[in-house]
């Protein structure tokens, strides 16, 4: 089977230009703030869930409220049963994408659950317990495809300021926009998703996806901004600051 692909592009510097220049529409942004769940000891010890290929982020602002819990990188082989394939169901979406960002090219798999605007705020306050709105298929998810990881005790890390903007025109293509700032970091990742047309065999749909990356590549230089050359994803990079900074 061959997954979308959705292909990212981060900036560090300059954002307040950077955003000037890619011309986003002015009031359609969505503001929101992101936390991350990591083991209180983990965080001590210098080891993060991120380690482990595992993400718990929850997201709440001007949208409703969503946590996701998230593989990557992953393998094919660790998506078994139910979880080999994406689906759908009512305030719940299944993901299996590959995400591709400069060289590094990994395959991720997200379960996430919607709630109601501002309801997921009690598992991020200091003291809470951030696995208790985990859902049944959420922790099926994570029992089955990373069973060696434990998801109790958990404690959310942030928050961090976000606003996206979505579907913003740059040449031929269209792209969500989404700027992170906590601390001292400030990040804008821009991103598009492609999906397999009907079809198209896999090394069509890659060549298709490696054509587009260097489109949304060069629009972006072309406009004068530098790409990121840091190794680590905005993820990696937040959470590493968040941590050093956790009581």
């Amino acid at each position: 089977m061959t997954f979308p692909t959705e292909i990212k592009v981060n900036i560090d510097a300059n954002i307040t230009d950077a955003l000037s220049t890619l011309d986003q529409p002015g009031g359609e942004s969505q503001k929101r703030l992101i936390w991350f769940a990591e083991h209180p000891q983990g965080v001590e010890d210098g080891r993060l869930l991120l380690d482990s290929g595992v993400i718990v982020r929850f997201r709440s602002g001007d949208t409703p409220d969503e946590l996701t819990v998230k593989l990557r990188p992953c393998t094919t082989a660790q998506l078994t049963g139910r979880f080999s394939s994406p689906f759908d169901r009512e305030s719940f979406e299944y993901k299996i994408e590959e995400d591709w960002s400069g060289s590094r090219h990994v395959l991720s798999a997200s379960a996430t659950r919607v709630h109601p605007q501002g309801t997921l705020l009690n598992a991020v306050t200091p003291g809470a317990e951030a696995a208790a709105p985990l859902d049944a298929l959420q922790l099926q998810f994570l029992q089955e495809c990373a069973p060696a990881v434990r998801f109790t005790e958990l404690v959310a890390l942030g928050p961090i300021a976000s606003t996206k903007f979505n579907n913003v025109p740059l040449d031929n293509l269209e792209v969500d926009l989404e700027r992170w700032t906590v601390a001292d970091l400030d990040f804008l990742e821009l991103s598009t998703r492609i999906k397999r047309k009907h079809g198209e065999k896999p090394h069509e749909f890659e060549k298709r996806v490696e054509h587009k990356q260097k489109k949304l590549q060069s629009a972006v230089r072309d406009r004068g901004i530098a790409i990121s050359q840091n190794p680590d994803n905005k993820t990696r990079r937040v959470l590493t600051t968040l941590a050093t900074r956790h009581p």
